[in-house]
């Protein structure tokens, strides 16, 4: 039974159920029967063992023909080529085993919140238990500074307050009351006669029965969607999944074609089985992983720069491609500190500026500043809520005690310092809704000053001060004012106060009434400064913003306007509760904002906006947020107020915990998918040109221009030497004014299909001339293939100029990137020495060149960067 069927059954009734339940068995016969898994019993279940993760990273077509071409090679004694293909296929699998383990310790994390003993009255004995030992039916005693042990329906409270946000992200302690709810509990943040597994009681004294332990609670319900959320692929692991799956079949069938050829040819076996092998080295990318992680890495660094901790490398990337945020409200759109921003007192409004704990601000009347202490209707509203009070500052900017309270402290001192010594209190209970303290001022008279509800003071006041006398109570003009400031999402408390004799030492609830009302105080979580504008931006970008809250739904509307999410209306948890998918789905078409809303609620519109084609990014810092912040496409969890659980549910943290940061790190991550765009626009006609030099060499009958290893060196060297440098580009202008990628556009767009036709026939053209030009001219083989070697290489360099943009030309910023600079110079020198080192000679089959040739490879290889130059002259025109 859930708790939300709990708390509509009286407690008396559960008592029963219980006890009929249980009849006869001693206590040990009672755990074994109705004991859950004690929380500090819950452990994060491993995935799998670092042995199978490490495996995992050969799981790629790619990797698979590689490790192949390895074994064939090794099997024909072709030691070196064999060893170097190994060490390309290991440093591959090194890396991503490196990136590798989201998420693993976030069970983990939830058993540091579980409580390993709790008080229980069991046979009329109070006694401490280990949690484990815990079972349904039993009495858990409450009390301020404990955390709950498990799921509990209240059957008495004394001034109960519990702190739920790890579970529902408000900040805001709830009161509790041992009331049947018969209005239906949907949401267990209505769930008011219900105190949760790991929730902490900040103040008052409690007793409840134990409804559900273990995996039956609010809290192990979300560990249990923590397991069973799928690790859901990137989109770039998914377009790299089919690229790599379209190469490899591409790659094997032009292989084998060329080996039955050169069969039909009448080709020695082992020598075509070679040519073969040398084919599919040369057209598989080895070192584009590297180099894709490499440019992921150096964004990873950037976004660090920017407060953005990314802890799985390929969420730079996504969170580029984002079409929609889900975000929770408090803590990470508003500042998560209670204040008061509207005060009504003698029939007038006063706006106070300001927010957070921050004692700077100023009180406006009609919009124009006024002096606060002129008035002294409002001075007495701000005395009441400053001395009836029990919150007091904890440094510069931190409250200790309540929030509301605090944000009551702090509206009183934008006025002045308000102090009376205390004599006694009444201390706020959820049955009476008012506060009450006595004090003494310094002439030696005594004032009561209380705060409450207004609905309830109202009817305690038999006077009203209008800042110059007393007079009879405009009870409708105050509650016309209570409402009209609710409207606006404030959460409102009423003011007033009643002198007392001077003897009076000590008060008690029923003493207080005939009470002279001053004024209301009304306060909210305020909006971040930067949201508005990071919203905004996220506009422009064309990614649509989500608000997904635990907070009243009027609370989260009126944030969401003052915000700029645009929104056709909202729905609760309730309202989804009875909507079936398919509509829900229609609804998310237009509605941006949902409160009071369940872990299942959330999990439930992620999954439904991935169906939809969304990438989901989803924000968060409870525990709450952890199964959605899983499942998403890109988790995003608060650094500062973010729980554990939560951060090692996410792919990344911002340490600010400012949305804006989110803005940033979508500007990176779109800025380095287009230089992943480039590396592949680069890399793959290269490799394209290599691997048709194989192909006609033996459609045509002709000598290998290049050996296998040959091309290893090719693809490993060039690929870092100036693959990487290629990450280094400086960021496009207007990259936050594009819209998303369609998530399902291939990463091969049109441009990169016709660049690999064109270069690679390019570079087949060239490789070969300037191959039978130094064949026939001094007959050397080795000397020939030097020389096609090097000319495919300058090939690459010169293209990488032309990659430096896909549309633009590069005569402008032709040398701007110094990195690439180096890049080329480190890989001429090593093909200076590939191509004079003895030693390297006889490893590589290469051969000194003279200046003639040297001059033939730039003449020849450099025709590549005027004609796709001219490509984009002409792209541009048409």
């Amino acid at each position: 039974m859930g708790e939300e069927k709990w708390c509509g059954i009286p407690a008396e009734d559960i008592f029963s159920l219980f006890a009929s339940d249980q009849d006869g068995l001693s206590n040990e016969e009672a755990s074994i029967r109705l004991a859950r898994d004690g929380y500090n019993e819950v452990s994060a279940r491993k995935e799998h063992g670092p042995v199978y993760r490490f495996l995992k990273q050969f799981a790629s077509p790619l990797i698979y023909l590689l490790l192949i071409a390895a074994v064939i090679t090794l099997f024909l004694e072709k030691y070196a080529d064999a060893v170097v293909i190994a060490l390309v296929v290991l440093a591959n699998a090194i890396i991503g085993f490196i990136q590798e383990g989201k998420a693993q310790h976030a069970l983990e994390s939830l058993s540091k919140l579980l409580v390993p003993e709790a008080r229980v009255l069991r046979d009329g004995v109070s006694m401490v238990l280990p949690s484990r030992e815990l079972v349904v039916g039993d009495v858990v005693l409450l009390e301020a500074g404990d955390r709950v042990p498990a799921d509990l329906r209240l059957f008495y409270v004394k001034n109960l307050r519990a702190d739920e946000s790890i579970l529902t992200g408000e900040s805001v302690p709830v009161e509790k009351n041992t009331a049947t709810i018969t209005t239906g509990c949907v949401s267990f943040g209505d769930q008011k006669n219900v105190s949760f597994a790991g929730t902490l009681i900040s103040q008052g004294q409690g007793r409840g029965i134990i409804v559900a332990t273990g995996n039956d609670t609010q809290i192990g319900r979300i560990s249990e969607f923590i397991r069973e959320s799928k690790e859901i692929s990137t989109p770039l692991l998914r377009k790299m999944a089919r690229l790599s799956v379209i190469l490899s079949v591409v790659i094997v069938v032009i292989a084998a074609l060329t080996f039955a050829i050169g069969l039909l040819q009448g080709y020695d076996t082992i020598e075509v089985f070679m040519a073969s092998v040398s084919l599919a080295v040369a057209a598989i990318p080895e070192g584009l992983p590297a180099v894709i992680t490499i440019s992921m890495a150096i964004g990873v660094n950037r976004m660090a720069a920017r407060n953005t901790i990314i802890r799985t490398v390929p969420a730079v990337e996504t969170l580029g491609s984002a079409t929609v945020i889900c975000t929770d409200k408090t803590g990470t759109l508003t500042r998560n500190q209670m204040t008061v921003t509207q005060v009504y007192a003698a029939g007038k409004f006063y706006t106070v500026t300001g927010a957070g704990y921050s004692p700077d601000g100023d009180f406006l009347l009609d919009g124009v500043k006024t002096d606060p202490l002129e008035d002294k209707a409002l001075v007495e509203t701000l005395r009441a809520g400053v001395l009836c009070n029990d919150a007091s500052f904890k440094g510069m900017d931190s409250i200790d005690g309540d929030p509301t309270e605090g944000a009551l402290l702090v509206s009183g001192l934008k006025a002045g310092k308000f102090y009376l010594p205390r004599k006694d209190v009444v201390p706020f209970e959820p049955e009476q809704r008012f506060m009450a303290t006595l004090h003494e001022r310094e002439d030696g008279s005594k004032v009561i000053y209380v705060k409450g509800s207004p609905e309830k003071l109202l009817q305690m006041c038999i006077s009203q001060f209008d800042g110059h006398s007393l007079g009879p109570i405009d009870q409708e003009g105050v509650m016309m004012a209570a409402e009209q400031m609710a409207s606006e999402a404030l959460r409102v408390l009423a003011m007033a106060y009643r002198e007392v004799p001077a003897d009076t030492e000590s008060i008690e609830a029923e003493d207080i009434g005939d009470l002279v009302f001053v004024g209301l105080q009304g306060m909210m979580d305020p909006p971040r400064d930067e949201v508005m504008e990071s919203i905004a931006k996220c506009k422009t970008a064309g990614i649509r913003v989500i608000m997904i809250t635990g907070d009243h739904l009027k609370t989260a509307y009126a944030i969401a306007k003052k915000i700029g999410i645009e929104t056709e209306g909202a729905l609760s948890g309730s309202d989804m509760e009875t909507m079936s998918d398919e509509h829900l789905s229609e609804r998310l078409d237009s509605v941006s904002v949902f409160a009071r809303t369940s872990p299942e609620d959330k999990l439930r519109i992620v999954k439904l906006l991935q169906k939809k084609g969304e990438v989901v990014a989803v924000t968060g810092d409870g525990i709450n947020d952890a199964p959605a912040l899983k499942t998403a496409d890109i988790g995003i969890a608060m650094g500062k107020t973010g729980t554990e659980v939560a951060k090692e549910a996410s792919d990344m943290v911002l340490a600010d915990d400012h949305f804006s940061s989110i803005v940033a790190a979508i500007e990176e991550g779109r800025d380095v998918y287009s230089k992943i765009q480039k590396i592949i626009l680069w890399t793959l006609p290269t490799n394209g040109g290599q691997g048709l030099s194989i192909v006609f060499a033996v459609l045509l009958g002709m000598t290998l221009p290049l050996v296998p290893l040959q091309i290893l060196w090719l693809n490993t060297v060039t690929a870092i030497g100036l693959g990487v440098p290629i990450t280094m580009e400086p960021k496009e202008r207007g990259i936050l004014r594009r819209p998303p990628r369609p998530p399902k556009e291939s990463i091969l767009v049109p441009l990169i299909n016709r660049r690999i036709v064109f270069v690679s026939l390019l570079i087949v053209a060239g490789a070969y001339l300037t191959f039978f030009l130094k064949l026939g001219r001094d007959g050397n083989l080795d000397a020939a293939r030097t020389v096609a070697l090097n000319t495919i290489v300058f090939f690459q360099i010169f293209y990488l100029f032309n990659s430096k943009s896909m549309y633009d030309y590069v005569y402008p910023d032709l040398i701007s990137n110094k990195f690439m600079l180096l890049g080329i110079g480190i890989v001429i020198l090593l093909q200076l020495l590939i191509s004079y080192n003895a030693t390297l000679n006889s490893i590589f089959s290469t051969a000194p060149l003279l200046a003639v040739d040297w001059l033939m490879i730039i003449v020849v290889s450099s025709t590549v960067f005027f004609l796709i130059e001219f490509e984009k002259y002409l792209y541009k025109r048409h």
